[in-house]
This record gives structure tokens, C-alpha cells and sequence, in this order.
């Protein structure tokens, strides 16, 4: 684990505060008598100043999953990540920890760092050269004529960060929430297995979603809409989400299939002393989880055609291919499946009030090698057509949303997850606006 030290930005609620009262007004609202079990009313897709809110409470408050270790392997790496009106910096530095600072230079507001990735010494402003370290303390800038300026003063500010089972999160928030880590300490025993920090980036596929960021997330918490991703039911049980009494006559024989490799995976949990059992707490904390491992169907290796993985090569300690996935979200921002062979990170960052940019990180074990251990479009094939499948039911339903005909329809008992998903939000906004 590791944490960075942050820098006050605003007081809470400032955003929300700037908005006409009789507006704030009808928005909170919005929230107080939104109909339970049922899906949000349009303007919570549509609305700028909702989505204004959202950036404040939501991704401005908690904490937000924004890259793997694999993605900074060494001291100077770095990603960028944006979302909403933030840009941040996550940075490897030389203990082998990371940090965190907001894009932004302390001169007269320009980005930094103006690539997605790459590799740094000190930071400099492409504007007028100031110039920062690592940790973002203001070492040079040139400023003639001045003989009361106080470098100290300037540094970039910096965010809170925390690593953990090598996923990196960040928050900005003056002080984040605090729970987040005893939710870590429910997901380690789950992923450290698999050992990230003994694994590169096999590829990375961003696709900007013309949806609400909602809606990318209802999208994934609920497999109803299963039938319609032909590639990842090849090995994805479509039955996930259902429970006795709610399968439907077509699906009988997958459900025995699926219930058979249940147990069969159980017990090689047990034989290797992995933890399987479901743990889900999505809306009855901060940081929302939900974490298990399922079996996968065919040969329960991988997302293939077959079962079969999808990498010669085990991850980290690991003893058995055949360990189907374990699956994690993360509220707000974030989903993860850690199979044998590799893992893949999901990472939604939203935009705008109608766009959301996804990031899906495919992670191999780090002495693999490409076309030897392992096959890129093979590898990637199954949840790239996936992720289009996903973009295209988003995208359909933010144009629903947009019609004078929309109103909140039901859930389904199979989407109690996206229920979850929504009622976890709806409790963050109404604690920061109260």
C-alpha cells in the first residue's frame, strides 16, 4: 500500500451551492422521492448539472480505480487519467510507491503532461518550462524581476492515493472516505494469488461511449442482457444473476451445467486455499464490493470459445489453470475478472453528461511472450466484441432517455445488482447535498 498527501481543493458542496436554489431545489428532489426498484428518472442521464453533482459527490469524494501497477513498472512511469473536469498524474516514484498530482500547473493552469503514458524525471509545464519533481514540489521557473517568489508555494497539488493487490486508486476528495480500507481487506485474500506486480500490459482498448456513465454501470451489473454477447457465452454462464425458481425453461441445462462446475471449482478452492465464497456488500457500505469466484463453462479456464486458456502462462503463485474467474466491482467506477492465465480491468471514466470513456486492460503474466505463450487477438477477442456489444445497448438507452416518452421502468429480480448499484449512488449525493 502506498498513499500520497493531499491538498484541500474546495470546500463540500461548493459545486452544488452554485446553483440556483430553485434548481437545487428540483434536483434534490429528484433524489429524495426516486422510485425504489425502479431505474432513475431521464434528467439523472441527461442533465448537466446533475452530472455536475455527480463529478462532486461521487467522483470528487470517493475513491476511484485508475490504473494497475503493471501499467507503471518502473520509477518515472506514468498514466494520466481524466475524468469529469479533473486530470491527474499517477506517478511512479522511487520507493516504488505512487504518486498522485492533479494536471494542472501552478502558473496560469495548463496540463503538464499532455500524454496518456509515458515515462519522467522531473515534470515540465510545455507553457513557460516551470518545472516540478516527482513528489510535484516547484524546483525551477523562470521568473525575472522577481525577488519575493516563494517556489515552496507552488507545487502541484496532489490526491490521495492507496495500492493495493497492485491496483491503484485515487481520490481527491480533502478527506476521503474511510472505509475503503477495510473493503481491501476483504479483496487481497482474493487477488494476490494472481500477483499483478508480475504482470504487463498485454493491450488496452479505450472506447468512448456516447451513454451516461450510469448507464455503462447498469450495463455491467446485470447479465439479463446476456444472450446478446454470443462470444462471452461460449464461457460465461449466461444463468449469472439468477437464482432457483427464476430459470427459464431454455436455460435448465446450462443451470445444471453451471451448478456442477460450482462445486467442482469449490472444491479446488479448497485444495489450493483460495477464497470463493460471494461477499457482497455493493449499497451496505462506502466503498461498495462485491467479490467471488465462479466457475466458467467449457473447460473453466478462460474467456475462449472453449473454456481453454488463453496464455500458456500461470500468474503468480498460482497452481491450476482450470480456477474459472473471480470477479470484482468496485463502486463507483470499476469491474475486474482474474482468471489463471491473465486479468482484465474495466475502468469507466465519465466525460461529460452523455459520454464515458471505458478502459479495459488486458494483463499477462510478465514472462509471456506474444505469439509464443500467447495469441493478442485470441486473447483479446472475446470481451472486445463484448465491449461493442456493451457500447451499443448503452448507447440505446441514452437515447431512450432523451425522449419525452421515457419514464422509469422496473427492474427485474436478475438486476438486483444494478438496484444495488443505484441505490449505493443515490445515498452518496443525498449525504453530500445534505
Amino acid at each position: 500500500m502506498s498513499a500520497s498527501v493531499n491538498v484541500p481543493l474546495s470546500s463540500r458542496g461548493k459545486l452544488a451551492s452554485s446553483l440556483p436554489a430553485e434548481q437545487l431545489a428540483e434536483i434534490t428532489e429528484l433524489f429524495e422521492y426516486r422510485l425504489e426498484g425502479h431505474s432513475l428518472d431521464a434528467p439523472f442521464y441527461t442533465d448537466p448539472a446533475i452530472f455536475k453533482i455527480d463529478m462532486q459527490a461521487i467522483f470528487g469524494q470517493h475513491w476511484v480505480f485508475a490504473a494497475s501497477v503493471a501499467e507503471l513498472p518502473e520509477p518515472g512511469d506514468y498514466v494520466t487519467v481524466d475524468y469529469g473536469p479533473y486530470s491527474l498524474i499517477v506517478l511512479r516514484n522511487d520507493d516504488g510507491g505512487v504518486n498522485v498530482l492533479h494536471n494542472v500547473c501552478r502558473h496560469r493552469g495548463a496540463r503538464v503532461l499532455t500524454e496518456s503514458t509515458g515515462t519522467t524525471g522531473n515534470l515540465v509545464c510545455g507553457y513557460h518550462s516551470w518545472t516540478y519533481s516527482p513528489n510535484g514540489d516547484l524546483i525551477h521557473a523562470s521568473a525575472p524581476g522577481e525577488t519575493k517568489f516563494d517556489k515552496s508555494c507552488f507545487g502541484l497539488k496532489r490526491a490521495h492515493s492507496r495500492v493495493y493487490a497492485g491496483l491503484v486508486f485515487v481520490c481527491v476528495a480533502d478527506e476521503p472516505p474511510a472505509d475503503f480500507d477495510e473493503t481491501a481487506k476483504i479483496f487481497e485474500p482474493y487477488l494476490a494469488p494472481h500477483d499483478l506486480s508480475k504482470t504487463k500490459i498485454a493491450y488496452q482498448q479505450n472506447i468512448i461511449e456516447e451513454g451516461n456513465w450510469k448507464l455503462v454501470m447498469e450495463n455491467n451489473r446485470e447479465c439479463y442482457h446476456c444472450d446478446g454477447h454470443p462470444e462471452l457465452a461460449c464461457s460465461l454462464f449466461p444463468t449469472w444473476g439468477l437464482t432457483e425458481g427464476l430459470i427459464p425453461p431454455h436455460l435448465e441445462e446450462v443451470w445444471d451445467r453451471n451448478k456442477e462446475a460450482e462445486a467442482s471449482l469449490e472444491e479446488r478452492c479448497r485444495r489450493y486455499g483460495l477464497p470463493y465464497e460471494v461477499v457482497e456488500e455493493l449499497d451496505t457500505r462506502v466503498a461498495g464490493i462485491r467479490i467471488s469466484r465462479e466457475p466458467l463453462d467449457g473447460e473453466g479456464e478462460s474467456f475462449s470459445a472453449n473454456g481453454h486458456r488463453l496464455s500458456k502462462k500461470l500468474l503468480g503463485d498460482l497452481r491450476d489453470f482450470r480456477l474459472g474467474r473471480c470477479s470484482m466491482h468496485l463502486q463507483p467506477n470499476s469491474w475486474f475478472h482474474f482468471l489463471g492465465d491473465h486479468v482484465i480491468t474495466f475502468a469507466v471514466f465519465p466525460i461529460n453528461e452523455h459520454q464515458t470513456l471505458v478502459r479495459t486492460t488486458w494483463l499477462v503474466a510478465d514472462d509471456a511472450v506474444e505469439g509464443d505463450d500467447y495469441d493478442l487477438e485470441k486473447l483479446t477477442h472475446t470481451w472486445k466484441q463484448t465491449n461493442l456489444q456493451d457500447k451499443a445497448f448503452v448507447e440505446l438507452c441514452q437515447t431512450g432517455a432523451n425522449s419525452p416518452a421515457y419514464e422509469p421502468g422496473p427492474y427485474m429480480k436478475s438486476e438486483y445488482q444494478v438496484e444495488a448499484f443505484i441505490n449505493w449512488y443515490v445515498q452518496r449525493v443525498q449525504e453530500h447535498l445534505a
